[in-house]
């Protein structure tokens, strides 16, 4: 029987705060911006394919650097993932974890009975990935090593020589292992900052996957998608999201190739957007007893308790109950796999005079 561990992130969907700092997503579309009622009036409810819709796939793969073909449509990102853990690993097997991390990285292979070897990243060194600890974790029995760039809770972007360290060392002390680039926040930038080249492509043995949700703003669509270039691996997840969800709702997809056909002009907003917002966090931490590690992209940051000020657990509880006497939330470290005395903050969600409040609230929650 496949079980998974309960998480606290379901408050993010479930128990709505007035100031949600720990929402990690972009300003939200609307239908409107994409289509009118006579058009989707006379869309047809029908089936779609397994692999998704074809213009939705090209879409996707002239973005990511590869062909349709190596396209698989999911319903968001959080089904990619899983079909990867159901098609490499097996009771027994282990899989290897970069954290601070997205809670279903680790749950998904846990509760198909995969052993999780994790590989904690530092707040001090800048969350940079670290190759020694990574390759000393790796087995033989490794069949899926598994991050996110940029990483969620922390933002922070590996580099292509990382990555490519990454690969050198899987192809050594793991063989079998299949690595997973989560590139949800890849397209989510900062003014005029360009996204780098997307990690898809690279090698037969890399999987990406990302969605709509954040950098987009259209987490209401459950549209996202994996790539690989390994085209027996490619039909053994095609054959996996068959027999789960069978194909992806065709509204969404509809609406999804309109999200994606005016991708430049939409990220171009959000960036303007971000990167406004980041500004104001980052003079707002020059007067605050926090200290920040910048993210490289997406509307997400890790931020910490210095322990001078906050020197036990009781300290830090205190913080999270005068907060949320004030309406507001940040996303704990616990959440991710951190210490709490470390906190995800969101600075795309809110609007700009919502935002300043709630930072205002925030500096409150960190007075005792």
């Amino acid at each position: 029987m496949t079980t998974f561990t309960p998480s606290a992130m379901t408050a993010l969907i479930d128990s709505p705060v007035r100031y949600d700092l720990a929402e990690s997503t972009c300003p939200p579309l609307e239908v409107a911006d994409l289509a009118d009622p006579g058009e989707l009036a006379g869309l047809a409810l029908d089936y779609g394919t397994s692999r998704g819709d074809a213009e939705l796939r090209e879409l996707i793969a002239a973005a990511a650097g590869v062909t349709a073909d190596q396209v698989l449509v999911t319903v968001g990102a959080i089904e990619a993932m899983f079909l990867l853990a159901q098609a490499t690993c097996r009771p027994g097997d282990r899989v290897l974890l970069v954290t601070p991390c997205f809670p279903p990285a680790r749950t998904v292979p846990e509760g198909l009975g995969a052993g999780v070897d994790a590989v904690p990243l530092s707040f001090d060194d800048g969350y940079r990935l670290a190759l020694d600890a990574v390759a000393g974790a790796l087995t033989p029995r490794t069949r899926l090593v598994s991050l996110a760039s940029p990483q969620n809770p922390s933002g922070v972007r590996f580099t292509a020589d990382e990555l490519r360290g990454l690969l050198d060392v899987v192809r050594d002390r793991a063989p079998e292992a299949v690595v997973l680039v989560d590139e949800t926040y890849h397209a989510s930038t900062y003014d005029d900052d360009l996204a780098p080249g997307s990690a898809a492509g690279t090698s037969p043995r890399v999987v990406t996957c990302s969605s709509l949700s954040k950098a987009h703003g259209a987490p209401g669509l459950r549209i996202g998608w994996l790539t690989t270039t390994d085209p027996g691996l490619c039909e053994r997840l095609r054959q996996a999201k068959f027999h789960t969800t069978i194909a992806c709702s065709t509204v969404d997809e509809f609406l999804a190739a309109r999200v994606l056909r005016r991708s430049t002009e939409i990220l171009a907003v959000r960036a303007e957007r971000l990167g406004g917002a980041l500004a104001e966090l980052v003079n707002w931490t020059r007067d605050q007893p926090v200290e920040l590690v910048r993210p490289d992209g997406g509307a997400l940051c890790c931020l910490r308790l210095p322990a001078d000020r906050f020197p036990d657990d009781e300290a830090v509880a205190a913080f999270y109950a005068r907060l949320a006497a004030n309406d507001t939330r940040v996303a704990p470290g616990s959440w991710f796999g951190e210490h709490d005395r470390v906190f995800r903050l969101g600075f795309g969600h809110l609007p700009d005079g919502e935002f300043s409040t709630a930072l205002d609230r925030l500096a409150d929650a960190l007075t005792p």
